[in-house]
């Protein structure tokens, strides 16, 4: 009785055993080359088709400063109130600060402005690009370096929404039209094309040269 020897079908337990840890091996350097090449180049490819400068790379963000001005009948809070950006909005900008206790507002507040209690509100719907603007409010006190003091003891809040140029949905060609039409475009591709051609036969041809003088060496 003769017994046929069949090759096994399909994949063995041991060969998808080995399959899992090629795998695992290769994991560490797949995560890498993904981390350290492909990433970056999906950045810089996201970067390049949007219409973005230097300065956009912050987000814009309303900017606030408050300080004591003026004396007597004069004396008014001043919050310098500007946009970050020169040409980006900033949406539903809402302002806020304590009023100390020895500090009380003697004038009519701008518009858009509150009090409740000692705690100023004021609520701007657009801050257009390159808004610069003060807003004065009218105050008494009968000891201007405490209340000062008190102002400087409370920091102002200011708050709004405003759309990042990196992260929105506006995209453009204009950065590879200004290269592609650039002057000296044509002359940097062939010096690149030049030398990856001829430095990739060069490469070449010198190492099978350098391998035919080992062969020759080696026979004789």
């Amino acid at each position: 009785m003769s017994v046929s020897s069949l090759p096994p079908v399909g994949t063995t337990p041991l060969a998808r055993r080995e399959a899992r840890l090629a795998w695992g091996l290769l994991a560490p350097t797949i995560i890498s080359v993904a981390l350290v090449v492909v990433l970056p180049l999906l950045a810089i490819f996201w970067i390049s088709v949007k219409p973005i400068g230097l300065a956009d790379l912050r987000p814009p963000q309303p900017l606030l400063k408050e300080a004591l001005r003026g004396s007597g009948e004069d004396l008014r809070i001043e919050y310098r109130l500007r946009n970050s950006s020169q040409d980006k909005p900033i949406r539903d900008v809402v302002l806020t600060d304590t009023i100390p206790d020895s500090v009380t507002i003697s004038g009519d507040l701008p518009d858009g402005c509150t009090v409740s209690g000692q705690t100023l509100r004021c609520v701007f719907e657009e801050l257009e690009g390159g808004y610069n603007e003060r807003i004065r409010i009218s105050v008494s006190t009968t000891d201007k370096d405490a209340a000062e003091q008190a102002l400087e003891a409370s920091e102002p809040r200011v708050s709004g929404d405003a759309d990042s140029i990196l992260t929105n949905a506006t995209f453009t060609f204009d950065n590879f039209i200004r290269v592609f039409d650039g002057e000296e475009f044509s002359q940097v591709l062939g010096v690149t094309l030049f030398y990856t051609v001829f430095g990739t036969i060069g490469a070449l041809v010198v190492g099978l040269f350098a391998a035919l003088l080992l062969n020759k060496s080696f026979k004789g």
